[in-house]
């Protein structure tokens, strides 16, 4: 299988991003699950267990719509899309989601996983990418804003997690138009 994307940092080896498979559960359910332990990032306290996990990979790799990031042969960051409701008129909007290993952030994965997300949804012909990212996590705001997405709005207070409301901020990004990707 030929990569999708890489990464090529001086005196770094290759961080490359592949459509992932049903052998990645282990690495993506331990990054996922370490994310609901000590970030806002997933609103919930409770951590995926083996076969919870397994359903929810599953369902995407029948969509197509997970990828991992490799680097040294060891899973650095997966990332999915998803519906972002079930009703069928929402069936051409999708909701994204980046997750990088602790200790592997502002080496670039997120960035080549959003940019592989963006690319994926757009071959599959649909129309709007969300994000819903915890307002004070500015580092994903950024990220979303370099590759494209626009400021939705955010709801205050919907959501609660170690002992405090948190905002969620909406983005956008219409699919139908090719990317503008910022450096900056």
């Amino acid at each position: 299988m030929n990569p999708i994307y890489e990464i090529e940092e001086p005196g770094r080896q290759a961080v490359t991003v592949r459509p992932a498979r049903a052998t990645d559960l282990p690495p993506v359910l331990a990054i996922r699950n370490h994310a609901i332990e000590h970030g806002t990032a997933l609103w919930t306290d409770t951590p995926q267990t083996r076969e919870e996990g397994a359903a929810w990979l599953g369902d995407h790799l029948e969509r197509g719509s997970a990828f991992v990031a490799e680097h040294a042969g060891e899973v650095v960051g997966f990332a999915v899309y998803g519906p972002w409701k079930a009703y069928s008129g929402f069936r051409h909007t999708v909701e994204n989601s980046v997750y990088v290993a602790e200790g592997r952030h502002g080496l670039g994965i997120g960035s080549a996983l959003l940019s592989t997300l963006i690319t994926a949804a757009r071959a599959a012909d649909l129309h709007v990418m969300i994000a819903g990212i915890e307002a004070r996590n500015t580092a994903s705001i950024r990220l979303h804003e370099r590759h494209g997405f626009e400021h939705a709005g955010t709801v205050r207070e919907v959501g609660r997690k170690f002992g405090r409301w948190l905002d969620l901020t909406l983005m956008r990004l219409p699919l139908d138009e090719p990317p503008e990707v910022s450096d900056s």
